[in-house]
């Protein structure tokens, strides 16, 4: 099975590359106003306490700096905040986006409880999107899934929506950038673009103008390419020391039915190009991820800017890792297919189905959730941590029920104290179920 993209092993020299950028942008972040602390600024009573609310969501968003010594510096203009609060009345609006290729694990029980626990703490409301952009690992049983262990987390979801569902739109975007001078039809293949990259080397095909690129990415929408030929790239910076900035992937050709759209399309958009015009189109004001993601916030926002369109507030806190277990949706994956457990709801697996089966209440896991933070400090949490909720739980609120299997009989006497304190109780081996009444204190 293809890896997920957030999930893919990347070059040692790469990786230092992408960890080197976004050190870079969080520390020009941190000089506009951006947050970008620990989570230190949270308290027990509200742990979103840091974030600017959606009035204030005009401050730079980050500072993207070009191979040519030009500098992007993004933010909102004030008319777009205007509209974008008028649209949303100035509420919170967040989304927890997962994507339909498996079962949900403890890690994103995690995610649940930032992403609809910052709506809730402010009156807002939260997604629930499926980026569903990769029809051959997405399946419909996945997508129930999710839906219905959201619900027994505790959690409802203001909108259910699916990436697929904007895909005209996404299309109509994918024009404009291409009319902009912004994207190119490249017929170089995977390992190619790969090697190109590596060596900060453009496209044979980078320059090409604007009317031949409207021209085969429209062949590439009708059929007229097969899988690997042509895709359709954003024309960004070859030369950056970000790596997400290497002239990335828009749309790539699969001929492959989705489970929601179909077969109308056999031309899918990228997660990167996806995932920030999701959020802008549904007036997200909080896009909450994980710290894997940090390094893409320069290609992210450089979407958005050169399509002109809001931009909401990207903060990243760091992923759940727990000791002596597997949270990684790849590896449960081959665990399941290979039938070394049985099942996505094997009791051993920290799969949120799993942990149900196993007796685990939701509430349990939340508390979990909350305890551990919400912070940007990678850390592994302790596995007992987890059963100490579990337990705690537990004992509070199971029902007992008490049985005598070997009933024996008892000799004694029975003294109840009138003036009221309690009951005494006198035993004694000479007399045979009897009771007497004694006024004390009078």
């Amino acid at each position: 099975r293809k890896k997920p993209k957030a999930e893919k092993p990347k070059p040692a020299v790469k990786a230092e590359q992408a960890a080197a950028a976004a050190a870079a942008e969080q520390a020009a972040a941190a000089a506009d106003g951006v947050p970008t602390e620990d989570g230190a600024g949270g308290t027990a009573e509200d742990p979103f306490a840091f974030m600017p609310k959606p009035e204030g969501n005009n401050q730079v968003h980050t500072t993207v700096n070009f191979s040519d010594g030009s500098v992007m510096r993004i933010a909102n203009s004030p008319a777009r905040l205007a509209q974008h609060l008028k649209e949303t009345g100035g509420k919170v609006v967040t989304r927890f986006p997962p994507e339909p290729n498996g079962y949900l694990h403890i890690g994103h029980a995690k995610a649940m409880f930032v992403d609809f626990g910052m709506a809730a703490q402010y009156g807002g409301v939260c997604y629930l999107r499926f980026d569903d952009t990769n029809p051959e690992a997405e399946k419909q049983e996945y997508i129930d899934h999710i839906q219905e262990i959201v619900t027994w987390m505790g959690w409802k979801p203001w909108k259910t929506t699916h990436a697929s569902y904007y895909f005209d739109k996404l299309h109509e975007y994918a024009v404009q950038l291409i009319k902009a001078g912004k994207a190119f039809v490249c017929h170089q293949s995977k390992a190619e673009i790969e090697e190109y990259r590596e060596k900060g080397l453009p496209s044979p095909w980078r320059d090409r103008g604007r009317d031949e690129n409207l021209r085969l990415f429209e062949d590439m929408r009708q059929g007229l390419y097969k899988e690997g030929e042509a895709t359709l790239r954003m024309k960004m910076d070859h030369k950056n020391e970000n790596p997400n900035m290497w002239d990335s992937v828009a749309y790539r050709i699969k001929y492959v039915e989705h489970p929601i759209a179909g077969d109308k399309w056999c031309i899918y958009p990228s997660y990167d190009f996806t995932h920030c015009l999701c959020d802008a189109i549904e007036n997200i004001t909080h896009s909450l991820c994980t710290l894997e993601f940090e390094s893409r916030r320069a290609s992210y926002y450089w979407l958005l800017e050169v399509l002109d369109t809001y931009k909401p507030v990207v903060w990243e806190y760091s992923r759940l890792n727990i000791t002596n277990t597997v949270l990684s949706k790849r590896k449960l994956n081959r665990l399941v297919t290979e039938t070394h457990v049985n099942g996505w709801d094997d009791p051993r697996l920290l799969t949120l189905a799993g942990l149900r089966r196993r007796g685990v209440a939701a509430a349990s896991i939340n508390a979990f959730c909350k305890e551990i933070g919400i912070t940007r400090n990678a850390n592994v949490i302790p596995y007992h941590k987890l059963e100490h909720h579990i337990r705690s739980y537990l004992d509070a609120d199971s029902p007992r029920t008490l049985a005598v299997l070997r009933p024996l009989r008892v000799s004694g006497q029975l003294s109840i104290a009138v003036s009221g304190l309690a009951p005494i109780y006198h035993l004694s081996p000479l007399q045979n179920h009897q009771t007497t009444m004694m006024r004390t204190g009078m």
